[in-house]
């Protein structure tokens, strides 16, 4: 079939070079083909190569299935809705966007384009629909959200009798971990099973994602070790899933192994891998697996490097990172992100901020996750003043609507300076609901700066949106003990028995020749402990001879001075530092990693 239509292209938004665009149509449409030629006469056509394409109109073109499916695709690839939706009207006006084929192309554009209302629109008026409709449907719901759109769906698709593969289960698995839908998930492994496709390795990576991001490690372990073929995706899920769960080492070993079997690492399994040695500071197998990754040529244009400089500036390496990052060959924005943040968590402030300069003048423009990066750097530097301009910079010359993480950062900000009032207020004049990190922000201010009546208000609110999360508790507890209020630090903790809420043990470790040495607060299960304590004991010696005077304020009430100071002495993170310095040379970093903060 094949019709004649005009077809009338605006792009306002998207501009495009004469040579590229018609380089992008030939690339398409190999050969002599009539759309083609009037595509090229058209961007020939166009002013110059940095102004966009003006309202023009090209002579009639010839379009069938196979124009309006690459035009589709071209749509989906350069991310042009507003192209995409031309091209949709243009199938209205011809007739075609009422063929099955042309319709589950247009479904599959606007949900790849992020459009999902629209996707469902077009998906709403079809009749019939094939299996290929409600799989990209389904992919849709689970790549913008809302995910539960994506698990009703599925659910209809069943009902209708429509047959599943290997490409639905992956995206409703997707859907059921982004909401942590755990009792769905089982359910679709079951589905998963009784059709047949649980030896297919999309199906079976994609189960060991879900029960890993659900936080069931061994279940995905389980699926993982069942699956008869395994590919990269597979095991960088499973890897994925250990660092999820703080199970660094067992991630660092099973990489080794994916390596002896011969997988080759793809940027995500770097990145991952990446992550897992800055949470574990493993700087020596960090800085093997950057060796592995320079000869494997990874692609330092992609998230790779921002991981790549996270690792280092979490090991403590900031020049290494720098490195990294003056090296990089083009950096994206989320390069920037990271160099800018580890330069503030290093105390680099005036360079974390000259990095933020320096971004816009590189061509790129700050996101979101820039603006926090900035306020983090002023919070913990004490620039309220700075942290307040960036803030109102954010809508007034970017157009970022702060979400509620950026006002937690200013209430962090106002809090750490002693401005617990102000931070109030900002709090009560916030635009949208305050979530749990907006109370904690306060709430640690207020155990830092020993306001009772706003900790306790701060407490609650945390406490209702995360009642299983003991740290709001534990601050209050903190709070009544430094005002010497007893009774309340015993109905606090009583509170937490009677809810089933325990304070999380506080870990602390260290790696030590390519070995992660685990403590927690006074503890002598390790080989070395009569070395360790003894070592402790000469430099809490050469302490106190220096000065120093422990603060016991927040120490249990029921013990004696004497005894609180013995407890401050042999908490877990100088039993760790204690052990490496007995166990590495002189002039050693030591890089010691807590679960808590």
């Amino acid at each position: 079939m094949l019709v004649t239509v005009r077809c009338r292209i605006k792009s306002k938004a998207i501009g495009f070079s004469t040579s590229a665009a018609a380089n992008v149509v030939s690339q398409e449409w190999p050969g002599e083909n009539p759309i083609q030629k009037d595509a090229e006469k058209f961007m020939k056509n166009t002013e110059s190569k940095e102004q966009h394409c003006k309202n023009a109109l090209p002579t009639c073109i010839e379009a069938d299935y196979n124009s309006y499916r690459h035009l589709l695709q071209w749509c989906v690839n350069s991310r042009a809705i507003a192209e995409g939706q031309q091209v949709h009207a243009h199938t209205i006006i011809s007739g075609f966007a009422y063929i099955l084929f042309i319709a589950n192309n247009l479904v599959n554009m606007y949900a790849k384009c992020g459009k999902i209302e629209d996707a469902r629109k077009v998906f709403d008026k079809m009749s019939p629909r094939q299996s290929i409709t409600w799989t990209t449907m389904v992919s849709g719901y689970a790549q913008n959200g809302p995910e539960e759109e994506a698990l009703k769906l599925f659910a209809r698709m069943q009902r209708a009798g429509m047959r599943l593969n290997n490409y639905t289960f992956p995206s409703v698995m997707k859907a059921s971990a982004g909401i942590g839908a755990i009792q769905e998930g089982r359910q679709i492994h079951s589905c998963v099973i009784k059709t047949g496709f649980y030896l297919d390795v999309f199906a079976g990576s994609a189960l060991v994602d879900m029960y890993a991001k659900c936080r069931v490690v061994e279940h995905a372990r389980q699926v993982f070790d069942e699956m008869p073929d395994r590919n990269v995706v597979s095991w960088s899920g499973m890897i994925t899933g250990y660092a999820l769960n703080g199970q660094n080492e067992e991630a660092l070993k099973l990489f080794g192994q994916a390596l002896v079997a011969g997988v080759k690492p793809n940027d995500f399994t770097f990145s991952t891998v990446f992550s897992v040695c800055a949470n574990a500071t493993a700087l020596d197998h960090g800085r093997q697996v950057h060796c592995l990754g320079v000869k494997s040529a990874f692609d330092l244009f992609t998230f790779v490097s921002s991981s790549l400089v996270g690792m280092y500036a979490k090991c403590g390496c900031i020049e290494d990172a720098r490195q990294v990052f003056e090296k990089l060959p083009q950096r994206n924005i989320a390069a920037w992100n990271a160099m800018i943040i580890a330069c503030g968590q290093h105390g680099r402030t005036e360079e974390a901020l000259e990095l933020f300069s320096q971004v816009e003048l590189a061509g790129m423009t700050p996101n979101d996750i820039t603006f926090l990066c900035v306020l983090s750097v002023c919070s913990h530097a004490g620039l309220v003043d700075e942290g307040q301009h960036y803030f109102d910079s954010m809508s007034r010359d970017y157009g970022i609507a702060p979400n509620p993480e950026h006002y937690a950062c200013i209430v962090d900000l106002l809090g750490r300076s002693g401005r617990l009032q102000e931070a109030d207020e900002f709090i009560k004049q916030m635009p949208m609901e305050p979530i749990a990190s907006v109370w904690g922000a306060l709430l640690g201010a207020c155990r830092m700066h020993g306001n009772m009546e706003l900790g306790i208000l701060a407490a609650e609110k945390f406490s209702e949106m995360e009642p299983h999360n003991s740290g709001a508790r534990v601050l209050l507890s903190n709070i009544y003990a430094a005002a010497g209020r007893w009774d309340e630090v015993a109905k606090v903790r009583k509170m937490m028995r009677d809810h089933g809420v325990k304070k999380e043990t506080g870990l602390s470790w260290i790696v030590v020749k390519n070995k992660v040495h685990t403590f927690v607060s006074d503890d002598d299960t390790h080989p070395q402990a009569e070395e360790i304590y003894a070592k402790l004991r000469t430099l809490n010696d050469q302490m106190e001879a220096a000065g120093y005077v422990p603060d016991t304020r927040f120490a249990l009430h029921d013990v004696e001075e004497e005894q609180k100071e013995v407890l401050l002495c042999f908490h877990s993170e100088k039993i760790a530092l204690a052990f490496g310095l007995i166990n590495t040379p002189m002039d050693t970093t030591i890089r010691i990693m807590k679960n808590i903060r």
